[in-house]
């Protein structure tokens, strides 16, 4: 993800200030990893312009397409690209979409220690995410002020856990979605990742793996899955190429799934074997000569082919 998407959900989770449906029929919450049907979905920051302009327009292209699953980067004062809950369900039924999970920041500021418990802004998020039919609530950042100090990480990854269990009463889970500076910074002597997953619980915290943000960093996707087998039911799908500078300043672009360095088919089919994932995400967020919404039906074409 570009540092610029960093800060959109950085400010959107400042302004987040609830409703409940049960979950698509696809993902039961009770199945097995093992049980439950393997999705193709798009995050929606891959056409984010479009989305801005046109977001009904744009999600009824992706669905044409042969798009089934969506996954939000856009939750603003209780609404996703200008609907409440109920409202974009409404309008992801009428397109035959799903939306199985969503980013959303979830920092120190949404725990009062006081009280020894979630704002009401962010138990809204839960509902909200509920009323989707989403069965992961994911946050894709950690405050680089939390990441420089042992006592306020710990503290952050706790919360993940704690807020594994708000989501478990409303059938989901918590998930953390991951970018570059976990793989090169550390805290106490040890990688930001092999942290958080050393400290949250499997099963009420899931791992959504993007191995085309770390590449820049030097990490690979297929080395973390051999290492922490069965730990990412969720892949962000992506592939990147050298550039000048990149999306997050390490010399990398995202690109056309199959046009780059990272060989995202492989390590997309290693995570399916044994990685425990069955939820891919692509996510393209550079497009070099084409459209955003061109490289969107490239990438669906290109994933589909790989038999997942």
């Amino acid at each position: 993800m570009q540092n610029s998407r960093r800060k959109f959900i950085q400010n959107a989770s400042l302004v987040l200030a609830g409703a409940s449906l049960k979950p698509s029929v696809l993902w039961s919450k009770n199945d097995t990893i093992a049980k439950v049907k393997n999705l193709i979905g798009i995050q929606l920051y891959s056409v984010r312009s479009d989305m801005g302009k046109n977001p009904l327009g744009t999600l009824t292209e992706l669905a044409k397409m042969g798009y089934e699953h969506v996954e939000h980067a856009n939750y603003i004062n209780r609404k996703f690209y200008g609907w409440t809950a109920t409202e974009f369900k409404k309008v992801l039924d009428s397109l035959g979409l799903h939306m199985p999970s969503g980013h959303t920041v979830m920092d120190l500021n949404h725990f009062d220690k006081a009280k020894n418990d979630f704002t009401d802004a962010w138990k809204y998020t839960i509902d909200d995410a509920a009323t989707l039919g989403q069965t992961y609530v994911i946050s894709p950042s950690i405050d680089s002020k939390v990441r420089k100090s042992f006592d306020a990480f710990m503290f952050q990854v706790e919360l993940f856990n704690k807020c594994g269990e708000l989501c478990k009463k409303q059938g989901m889970k918590f998930g953390y979605h991951n970018h570059d500076f976990e793989f090169k910074e550390k805290v106490n002597g040890e990688l930001i990742y092999d942290l958080i997953l050393k400290h949250t619980d499997p099963a009420l915290v899931v791992q959504q793996l993007d191995f085309g943000n770390m590449y820049g960093a030097g990490a690979r996707g297929d080395d973390w899955i051999n290492k922490y087998p069965g730990r990412f039911p969720s892949l962000h799908v992506k592939d990147e190429i050298k550039v000048a500078k990149g999306e997050m300043g390490d010399g990398y672009e995202s690109t056309i799934l199959g046009d780059g360095v990272v060989n995202p088919k492989a390590i997309a089919l290693l995570a399916k074997k044994i990685g425990g994932a069955h939820h891919y995400i692509v996510e393209q967020e550079s497009y070099q000569d084409k459209t955003p919404l061109e490289s969107a039906k490239i990438d669906l074409e290109r994933i589909k082919s790989w038999g997942i």
